[in-house]
């Protein structure tokens, strides 16, 4: 299992436009992970929240670097400055880039669907 620990930091927002918040951890570029989506855990304040996570380069929006952004299923709160780790449990999807935005959302109602079935199966 593939574990990322850090401070949350501030992103440039364009989750939450999406409706996709996200708790954005910074990883090293020598990190040897596959870039796609996952299903995962985030633990903050002592507890385990079911999550999707993004490890990766968004190169839809002119990104360079690897990003690990975690959307906390069912969160609703500010992460800014705490500490997070984020487990990632299954991958459910490769990284690629779309055409526009609305197929970017629409994927990404997608990889919610599978996650909470995911979840779901699990009993979490």
């Amino acid at each position: 299992m593939i574990s990322f620990s850090g401070i949350v930091l501030k992103g440039r927002g364009r989750g939450r436009g999406f409706g996709f918040p996200t708790a954005n951890l910074s990883v090293s570029a020598s990190l040897e992970v596959e870039e796609g989506i996952y299903v995962a855990h985030a633990f903050f304040d002592g507890k385990a929240f079911p999550a999707l996570a993004f490890f990766g380069i968004p190169k839809m929006f002119g990104e360079s670097e690897k990003k690990l952004e975690a959307h906390v299923l069912d969160f609703d709160g500010d992460l800014y400055g705490k500490e997070m780790r984020v487990e990632l449990q299954k991958k459910i999807r490769d990284s690629k880039d779309f055409a526009n935005e609305e197929e970017l959302v629409f994927a990404m109602k997608e990889d919610l669907r599978v996650a909470r079935e995911y979840f779901d199966a699990k009993n979490l």
